[in-house]
This record gives structure tokens, C-alpha cells and sequence, in this order.
């Protein structure tokens, strides 16, 4: 039985459910928040994306004290900050205050959007490792729609009371903090520090099926042969190829356009003429799609490979994206034209990139440098999803929501040649053999 390795991975899952919480929730306040601070249109867009310039920060910094200090350690800092983060802005006396919680809410998740997966990846036995790593993606879109969901019952219950919004969350990261101290630490960061038998007592527990000498075995093959590297340069050969792919991994996600809907969904619908409620309502059946066919990718993901569900749902994505665009354009508002669409595109994102981006960029870097390579990936991730956020509501009321969508329906094209010609294909690889294909490719 693998049940201690199910509850590992749900543990260090919680921390992608904060994730998802903490991006998503400003979606239903920043209405209430922007009223009550007084905020342009400019200085909304910056206080959604100060969240994301700490995700910048923490996804940047973290690969070094993930490996000098471990990742289970550092997801324990990540948890007390997600806390303090709600605290802080829940009770916000003025705007900065809200601002500097938020900031230290991003760098939690840009921290935590790292070690998570990499975390995952480092316990899971090969076959299983593409659904495992997948879990945290299931946890934060769970977050998103706890994040949505919660917002729609305050503001049904308390109208405009967007402080509970935000202290909604101080319990389950203070549940994370507390379960963190009963996991076990990751068995290649073990065997890296040089903790061999400690890391053989872990194999055994979380992989009991597995022949716990051969892993270890490997995992050891695998560290040696950059042992004498240890001033690695990801800017020469052959590590230069693998942080370009990862930088590009990051930008064309967020270029497909994902969270403008997860942070402005509510401002959308009501742009094109919904009442507050039925906005917020909207984006919560955008978050329970979200999370629907995540669960399905999850089912698929090992048995049809990372590339087949990219493949799938850039083409989808794609249609869709440009549909909404050109009904907004041509001011087309009728019905839930909008709302099918949007779910038609969640549906299409949460099958394919949702599900497959963070198990691609916890698996595609070499042991050596998988914190520091991952990190950089993440911080394409963030930075670029930052300087969306901050643009768009300026360049919405500047040029409209319509283009901004057509761009994003191209973006998400060119994304499906990048995926067809630079990643390979990882499903039921070890990390070890992955190594060798993409230092040899």
C-alpha cells in the first residue's frame, strides 16, 4: 500500500491550495477593495499585481534555500507567510498596509509554486508521478474555486464585506503549517545533502513497492555524475537549452490568457452588463470547471503523455479565446454567450496546461540543478502573469477586452508549435532516465 505516500503528496498539495487561494480571491474583492480605497483603474491593476511581483520574487529566490535547507523546511516558512498574509489583509487599516500583505501572500506562492511540485516529484515512483505531481494542480484549482466560492457566500451573506474574503483563508494555512511537521523530506535532497540512510528509510516508506537500493542507487548515479560541477553555469551548454525551454514554458502559459479570467472574471461580466451576484455566481461555475476537468487531465496525463494534452488544448483554447474576443468586439452580450465560452476555454486549460505545465517543469531539469531550473521557470511564470495583471485593466479601457483576448487566441497558437518541437515526452520516465534524454538532446 502506498497510503503514506498518498498523504505526503497531500500535505505538500495543501500548499498549491493556498496557492490557488491567495491568487484568486482578490477576483470577488478587488471590486470592494478598489471602492473602499478609492483606486484608479491604474492603481487596481497594481494592487492585483503586487501579489504577483512577490510571486516574481519568491519563485526567483527559493531554489537556493530549497536546496540548502530542504523543501519540506521552506514549504513550513511558506505556510507561516500565507498566514500572515490573510491576517494582513483582512484587517488592513489602509491601502498599504493591504499592499505589503499581499506582496508577502505573492512571494509565499511564487515560493510555494516551486517546492510543491518539486517537492512531489522527488517521492513519486515513476508510473505514478505525472498524476501525483498533477494532485498540486488539483489543489489549487480547488483553491480558486474555495477562493470563488467563498467570496460569492460572504458577499451573499455580508454585501461588500471583502475583509472575511480574505481572512477566510487564515484556517487552512495554518492547517498546511501544522501538517507539514508530519511529513518525511525529500529522498534526493537526502541522498544531495549526504543523508544516504535517511533517505533509504524514506524510499521505503513512501514507495514500498519499489526496490528501495535500486532507487537509491540511481539516485546516487545521478548526483555523482555532477558532483565535480558544483559551480554548474545554466548559461552554458548543455543547461542553456533546458532554462530557454523553461522560461518559455512559463510566458506561453500565462500568454494563453489564464488569469486575467481568474483575477478579472468579476470585472468582465460586469463590463458586459451583470449584476454583482451574478458575476460573482459566473466566476464560480468558471472555478468548478476549473477543477472538473482538471480531475479528468489527472485520469489521463500517464497514460497519454504530456504533449497529447497540450496538443488538445491549445486548439481548443485557442477557438475559444477568439470566440469571446470577437463577441465583445462585435458586442454580442446576449444570454450567457460570454459565460459559455469562458467555460469552454477553462475547460480546454485546466485538460491540457493547467494540469501539465508544473509536472513539465518538475521533471524537465537534471537533479543537480532541478531547484534552481524550476525556479527559473516559475519566475517566467510569474513575471509574465505579472505584467499581464497590471496591464490589463488600463489596456481593457484602452483598447477594449475583445483584442486583448484575440491576442491572447494567437499567443496560445504559436504556444502549440513551441510544445510540438521543444519538450519531449516524459510519461513513465524516471527523472534519472529524463535526465539523460534532455542533456543528450
Amino acid at each position: 500500500m502506498r497510503r503514506y505516500l498518498y498523504f505526503v503528496t497531500f500535505v505538500a498539495a495543501l500548499g498549491g491550495l493556498m496557492f490557488g487561494f491567495e491568487t484568486a480571491v482578490i477576483n470577488g474583492a478587488i471590486y470592494y477593495v478598489a471602492e473602499h480605497f478609492h483606486l484608479s483603474e491604474a492603481m487596481k491593476g497594481f494592487v492585483v499585481s503586487t501579489a504577483l511581483a512577490g510571486c516574481v520574487i519568491g519563485a526567483l529566490f527559493i531554489g537556493k534555500p530549497g536546496d540548502k535547507y530542504g523543501r519540506r523546511y521552506m514549504l513550513k516558512i511558506m505556510a507561516a507567510m500565507f498566514l500572515i498574509s490573510m491576517l494582513g489583509t483582512g484587517l488592513a487599516t489602509n491601502i498599504w498596509i493591504f499592499i505589503i500583505a499581499r506582496f508577502l501572500g505573492g512571494l509565499a506562492v511564487g515560493g510555494a509554486s516551486v517546492l510543491t511540485p518539486m517537492y512531489i516529484s522527488e517521492v513519486s515512483p515513476p508510473k505514478l508521478r505525472g498524476r501525483l505531481v498533477a494532485t498540486s494542480q488539483l489543489a489549487i484549482v480547488t483553491g480558486i474555486l474555495v477562493a470563488f466560492f467563498s467570496d460569492y457566500m460572504i458577499d451573499s451573506l455580508l454585501h461588500g464585506s471583502w475583509r472575511w474574503m480574505f481572512l477566510a483563508g487564515v484556517f487552512p494555512s495554518a492547517v498546511l503549517w501544522g501538517l507539514l511537521f508530519m511529513i518525511s523530506r525529500s529522498p534526493r535532497w537526502l541522498v544531495k545533502t549526504g543523508r544516504e540512510n535517511e533517505a533509504f528509510e524514506v524510499i521505503k516508506r513512501v514507495n514500498p513497492e519499489d526496490d528501495a537500493e535500486e532507487v537509491l542507487k540511481s539516485i546516487k548515479a545521478s548526483l555523482d555524475e555532477e558532483v565535480t560541477r558544483k559551480d554548474i553555469a545554466l548559461l552554458r551548454k548543455p543547461y542553456f537549452r533546458l532554462v530557454l525551454i523553461g522560461i518559455a514554458v512559463g510566458m506561453f502559459n500565462q500568454l494563453a490568457g489564464i488569469n486575467v479570467i481568474m483575477y478579472y472574471s468579476t470585472d468582465i461580466f460586469r463590463t458586459a452588463g451583470f449584476s454583482a451576484e451574478s458575476a460573482l455566481l459566473q466566476s464560480v461555475l468558471i472555478g468548478v470547471t476549473n477543477l472538473v476537468f482538471t480531475i479528468i487531465a489527472m485520469t489521463v496525463i500517464d497514460r497519454f503523455g504530456r504533449k497529447f494534452l497540450l496538443y488538445v488544448g491549445s486548439v481548443g483554447m485557442a477557438v475559444f479565446l477568439g470566440l469571446f474576443g470577437w463577441s465583445y468586439i462585435t458586442e454580442n452580450y446576449s444570454g450567457y454567450i460570454l459565460l459559455i465560452y469562458l467555460v469552454g476555454y477553462i475547460a480546454f486549460f485546466a485538460f491540457s496546461q493547467g494540469a501539465v505545465i508544473w509536472v513539465i517543469l518538475s521533471e524537465m531539469f537534471p537533479n543537480s540543478i532541478r531547484a534552481r531550473g524550476v525556479a527559473i521557470g516559475s519566475f517566467s511564470h510569474w513575471f509574465f502573469n505579472f505584467v499581464i495583471a497590471l496591464l490589463f485593466p488600463v489596456l481593457a479601457s484602452a483598447i477594449g477586452v475583445g483584442f486583448i483576448f484575440i491576442f491572447f487566441a494567437v499567443a496560445t497558437i504559436l504556444g502549440l508549435f513551441f510544445y510540438r518541437f521543444a519538450l519531449i515526452e516524459t510519461k513513465g520516465k524516471s527523472l534519472e532516465e529524463i535526465e539523460k534524454l534532455v542533456l543528450k538532446k
